[in-house]
C-alpha cells in the first residue's frame, strides 16, 4: 500500500492509517514512526500518534519543496497494515501572508543570542501566558478566538500555554478539563486521544493567526504522578501531535517544583531537576522537527536542568513583587551565564495579580524593559491575571493547592488591562529599530568590558540612573532605561559617529527628540529626563543612534 499527500512549505499535513489488527491497548502496546526522505536526501523520523480505535495518525511539514518519501515502522513488524507502509509527500511554495508559514519556524539566529525564522528572518518574542487555556472555561471558539483576535492586534505573537497537565490544581481537578475531559485516563493507563482533538483546534486556529504556540507539557509536580515514563509517553505524544506545527516546547511549568502541599519539598526539587532533564533529553532524541526546546523554572532554566546545553533558549522566572532592579539583575546574570543562548523573561509581574501591594500596568512595563534591554532584546513575555487562570464572570478559579487567591478579574476584563496596550507600543517602538542587533551591557568591569558597547555603559554615572541598557557591538545604538530623574553622562566617544538623541515614552512608545542637531561623539554628555511620561511616571528610555 502507498499513501500520497501535497502541502504547502512549513504548512503541515496528515496522514491516516488504519491498522487490520485490533489491539487491546494501542497506546500502550504499539509505536509506530515514519522515516522520511527529504529531496535532499536528508533523513527524519517522525513519531505518528495513536487517534483512538485502530487509527494512526501522521503530521509533517517541511520547508524543501519538493517530493518527500516515507515509510513507516511499527513495533510490530506483523503487522501489514502499519509496518512497511510507504507514501509521498508533495510540497510546494507557500504563497500566503502567516509570518510563521512563510518565513518558518522559529530558530536560535546565527548571534546565539536572539530568534530568527528558518529563513534569517528576525523574530521579535513578545508572548501572553495562558496557561489553561485549552480548559473549556475558555469557551470555543467564541472566546478563544476574541481572545486571539485581541493579542494578533496588539502585536504578540507567543503564546505560552499549558498541555493539559496544569498548576495550582490537583489532578482530574474540574478546572483542568476541556469539552472533552481530561487528557489522561485516571489511573494514568492511556492517554486520551479526544482531550487533544479539542485542543487542536485551539493549538491550530493560533497557529493560524501567526501566534506560536510555547508548549508546556505540564506542570512539574506533575512527573511523580505519572513516573518517568509515563511522561516520556506524554510528550512523545505531544511531539507527534504538534511537532509539525511552528511550536517551540517548554517541557515544565517551575519544572522543579514539588506539590504544593509536600512535606519533603528539597529532596523531590533535586529528583525533579534529575528525571525532567532524562525527559528533555528523550524529547530532543525524538523530535524530528527539531522544535527549539527550554523549560519554565521556578528561577532559571539552566539551573533547573541536570545539562544546560540541552536547552536551546533560557527561560527565566524573576518574581512577581520584587524591586525593578531585581528583575535587571537577573537578565545581566542570564546574559552572562554559560551556555550562551537567547534569554527570556517568562514570568513576572503578571499584572492585576492578588498580591500585595496589587500589580499595576507600571510594574509590568518596567520590567519588560528592565530585563529586555539587559538580556539582549530577544524578546519578553507578558502575563495578566484573570487571562492565564481563565476567570469567568462571576466565576472566578478559586484558590490553588497552596491556599493562594490570585484574583477575581475575569479573563474578558484582563484583557484590556493597560500593561498589554504599553507591551504593544514597546514593540512598535523596537520594530524601528534593528533590535536584533542589540546585546545587553552588564556591569561595567564584565567579562564584555573590553568591547566598545560593554563601555558605552561603563561611563554612565550615578550607578542608578540606568537601571538596564543595550547597545550595538558596532557602536551605532544604545538604548537605556532610566526609572528616576537623575541626569545620565554619556562617554560620547563609545560610538561610531555623531549621534541623534531621543527621549522615548516608554508608557505610549511615542519618541521625543532631544535637538534638532546631533551630538558629537567626544568627550562626555548630560542628558536629563524631560519629567513625567504618559502614565504619569518618571521612566523614560534614552536612544541614542548614528546616522
Amino acid at each position: 500500500m502507498s499513501l500520497t499527500s501535497s502541502t504547502k512549505s512549513n504548512q503541515f499535513t496528515e496522514i491516516t492509517i488504519e491498522s487490520a489488527t485490533t489491539y487491546h491497548d494501542p497506546f500502550n502496546e504499539i509505536t509506530l514512526d515514519a522515516v522520511f526522505t527529504e529531496p535532499t536526501g536528508k533523513l527524519r523520523r517522525i513519531p505518528a500518534f495513536w487517534a483512538g480505535s485502530n487509527a494512526w495518525r501522521i503530521r509533517y511539514s517541511s520547508a524543501t519543496l519538493g517530493v518527500h518519501h516515507f515509510v513507516t515502522e511499527c513495533c510490530d513488524q506483523q503487522n501489514e497494515s502499519l509496518h512497511g507502509i510507504n507514501g509521498q509527500i508533495s510540497i510546494t511554495a507557500y504563497c500566503g501572508d502567516n509570518p510563521l508559514l512563510s518565513h518558518g519556524p522559529i530558530q536560535v539566529a546565527d548571534d546565539k543570542r536572539h530568534f530568527a525564522h528558518a529563513d534569517g528572518t528576525p523574530f521579535f518574542w513578545l508572548g501572553d501566558t495562558w496557561w489553561m487555556g485549552l480548559t473549556k472555561r475558555l469557551v470555543w471558539p467564541e472566546q478563544f478566538k476574541q481572545l486571539t483576535n485581541d493579542r494578533k492586534t496588539k502585536g504578540f505573537n507567543v503564546v505560552q500555554i499549558v498541555a493539559g497537565l496544569y498548576p495550582d490544581m490537583p489532578a482530574f481537578d474540574e478546572r483542568g478539563a476541556n469539552e472533552e475531559g481530561f487528557p489522561w485516563e485516571q489511573d494514568y493507563t492511556s492517554i486520551r486521544p479526544q482531550f487533544f482533538d479539542a485542543a487542536d483546534r485551539r493549538i491550530m486556529y493560533l497557529v493560524e493567526q501567526g501566534i506560536m504556540p510555547c508548549i508546556l507539557g505540564g506542570w512539574g509536580f506533575h512527573l511523580p504522578w505519572l513516573g518517568t515514563e509515563k511522561m516520556k509517553q506524554h510528550w512523545r505524544y505531544l511531539v507527534a501531535r504538534w511537532g509539525a506545527l511552528p511550536v517551540v516546547w517548554a517541557t515544565a511549568g517551575e519544572q522543579t517544583m514539588p506539590w504544593y502541599l509536600s512535606s519533603n519539598k528539597q529532596q523531590e526539587q533535586e529528583q525533579l531537576k534529575q528525571q525532567w532533564t532524562e525527559v528533555i533529553r528523550y524529547i530532543k532524541q525524538i523530535d524530528g522537527f527539531q522544535r527549539l526546546i527550554t523549560t519554565h523554572p521556578q528561577l532559571s532554566a539552566r539551573e533547573s536542568v541536570t545539562d544546560p546545553y540541552l536547552l536551546d533558549f533560557e527561560m527565566q522566572q524573576t518574581g512577581h513583587h520584587q524591586a525593578t532592579e531585581h528583575h535587571a539583575k537577573r537578565a545581566a546574570e542570564g546574559w552572562q551565564a554559560q551556555p550562551v543562548m537567547p534569554v527570556i523573561c517568562a514570568e513576572s509581574r503578571y499584572e492585576a495579580l492578588g498580591i500585595t501591594p496589587p500589580v499595576i500596568a507600571r510594574d509590568a512595563r518596567q520590567t519588560f524593559w528592565a530585563h529586555l534591554l539587559n538580556s539582549g532584546c530577544a524578546g519578553h513575555t507578558y502575563g495578566a491575571n484573570g487571562v492565564w487562570q481563565v476567570n469567568q464572570p462571576g466565576q472566578p478559579f478559586g484558590k490553588s493547592p497552596g491556599g493562594n487567591d490570585w484574583g477575581n478579574l475575569p479573563w474578558n476584563e484582563a484583557m484590556h488591562l493597560r500593561g498589554s496596550n504599553q507591551m504593544a507600543a514597546a514593540k512598535r517602538f523596537l520594530l524601528t529599530l534593528p533590535w536584533y542587533n542589540l546585546h545587553g551591557i552588564c556591569k561595567p568591569k564584565s567579562r564584555l568590558a573590553t568591547t566598545r558597547f560593554a563601555n558605552i555603559l561603563s561611563s554612565v554615572m550615578p550607578k542608578k540612573s540606568a537601571v538596564a541598557a543595550a547597545a550595538s557591538p558596532d557602536g551605532t545604538i544604545a538604548l537605556y532605561y532610566l526609572l528616576y530623574k537623575k541626569p545620565i553622562v554619556i562617554n560620547m566617544q563609545r560610538f561610531s559617529a555623531e549621534v541623534h538623541a531621543s527621549w522615548i515614552d516608554p508608557a505610549s512608545g511615542l519618541k521625543k527628540s532631544i535637538s534638532n542637531k546631533t551630538f558629537i561623539n567626544k568627550g562626555k554628555l548630560e542628558f536629563t529626563p524631560p519629567g513625567k511620561n504618559s502614565d504619569d511616571d518618571t521612566d523614560w528610555i534614552l536612544l541614542l543612534k548614528t546616522g
